[in-house]
């Protein structure tokens, strides 16, 4: 497998895939592991959340780097990333208590309570947009609650997929604890069929999330997926226009436009409309194209070829069905993986680029007139991830929140993750939660002990 940096177009380094005869060992040592990891008390499984945070820390500059040169984020964006990822082990080194603590619960018995304990080994299909950042988000919760992690990344970033391995054994943890399976899609049922792993988690497209849900059914695992979405940024007529607009780019140019939670369909009532275009293109216009590696840099590449491929035809189909194109749309400076920021209206429901998720710099932009007409445009997608409300009556965004069909809404706000708030989508989007208390007994065993 060959590694190649998508904005020099340079070989980073080769991979052999593991046989599957090293596959089984690798799972039988992680077993192992597993099982003696989950009989420490929690007080020394937190220990080690403390002195991973170190490690990610004392290693900011290199992972970053590592990132970027894998799959093209700015440097800077890779840097947060790292940071980000250090607060997650930070988070659970305090917290994880109020997920995992035994519950007493009244009965006619002596004595009855509830446990939390873990479930085994997790399989983590991981992508590759934040390559740390998402593995570390799935796996640090459900270690912290006596798992083990067997990662089967995406094939682009497996140099930043056994840098993951060597931190937690930098960091002190049990060898083969978090074990990197160097694997393709066509080599994942195997393992996720192998006794010794209980649940599967992925990460992905919602093609990918299906195959998995089907593999782990058949072999009766849990599954969690998190498959992207298409997320409504809704712009109420008395929002803070200037805000929403500088959020509203911020969200979607984060990562070269390459991110799950990103806003994705932005809803922009009819009395603002064309003041919140000419904010926007103003704000295009001051972005910084080209070299991920430079700090400066605001937009690079997209991961791969055929991802810019994918997104060139969404855009040229919804153009040719009517919408306009009023800023970018052309690669830039005819790089191969470059696409400029490009904002788009005249916009109809059935376009790809509101239809359909789209990975990349793209902004489709829709007009509404009514609260009503905008809560069902934004509720009119089979994705459900996340969505955003800007208005200046906080009573009124109180009150459109139950109606928005999402896992998470942000009032005034990106949409983004949080380790003390639960992360996860609904319809098209997945199920199961990450992070917060939720995440952290998503892979546990919930047992009822009765005493009597």
């Amino acid at each position: 497998m060959r590694s190649i940096n998508p904005y020099t177009q340079e070989l980073i380094a080769e991979y052999e895939e593991h046989r599957l005869e090293e596959v089984q060992l690798f799972i039988t040592k992680a077993d192992r592991a597993q099982h003696l990891w989950a009989n420490n008390p929690l007080s020394e499984r937190v220990s080690y959340m403390r002195a991973l945070a170190l490690t990610l820390r004392s290693q900011k500059a290199e992972l970053a780097r590592l990132m970027t040169s894998e799959m093209g984020k700015p440097i800077s964006e890779s840097l947060a990333e790292v940071e980000k990822c250090a607060w997650l082990a930070e988070y659970l080194s305090e917290e994880s208590h109020l997920g995992l603590d035994s519950r007493d619960v009244i009965t006619e018995a002596r004595h009855s309570y509830v446990t939390y304990e873990a479930l085994g080994l997790i399989l983590a299909v991981m992508p590759w947009n934040f390559p740390l950042w998402q593995v570390l988000q799935l796996s640090l919760p459900a270690i912290v609650a006596g798992n083990g992690i067997l990662l089967k990344h995406a094939s682009n970033v497996w140099g930043t997929a056994l840098s993951i391995e060597k931190l937690f054994i930098q960091a002190g943890f049990p060898d083969h604890l978090f074990t990197t399976l160097l694997l393709t899609s066509k080599s994942i049922e195997p393992v996720v069929a192998h006794p010794a792993v209980r649940a599967v988690s992925l990460t992905g497209s919602e093609s990918a999330g299906k195959s998995i849900a089907a593999t782990a059914g058949r072999h009766l695992k849990k599954a969690v997926l998190e498959l992207g979405g298409s997320d409504a940024f809704l712009v109420l007529p008395d929002a803070e226009l200037q805000e929403a607009a500088v959020t509203a780019m911020q969200s979607r140019m984060l990562n070269s436009g390459q991110v799950c939670i990103s806003a994705k369909r932005f809803l922009i009532h009819e009395d603002i409309f064309d003041d919140f275009v000419d904010a926007q293109i103003d704000l295009l216009s001051q972005l910084s194209i080209g070299d991920p590696m430079l700090p400066t840099t605001h937009i690079g590449p997209l991961a791969r070829p055929e991802l810019l491929l994918q997104l060139e035809a969404q855009l040229q189909a919804s153009l040719q069905m009517g919408a306009t194109c009023i800023y970018g749309g052309k690669r830039f400076n005819s790089h191969p993986q470059i696409l400029e920021p490009s904002l788009l209206i005249d916009i109809q429901p059935d376009m790809p680029v509101w239809s359909e998720e789209t990975f990349g710099p793209v902004m489709p932009l829709m007009r509404f007139k009514t609260l009503e007409e905008g809560i069902r445009l934004a509720n009119d997608s089979r994705f459900g991830l996340g969505a955003s409300i800007w208005t200046g009556d906080l009573e009124l965004a109180k009150a459109i929140l139950p109606k928005i069909e999402a896992g998470s809404v942000f009032v005034n706000s990106m949409v983004k993750s949080d380790p003390r708030l639960p992360f996860g989508g609904i319809k098209h989007s997945g199920f199961g939660r990450e992070l917060s208390v939720e995440g952290i007994k998503e892979f546990v065993n919930i047992k009822t002990n009765w005493i009597n």
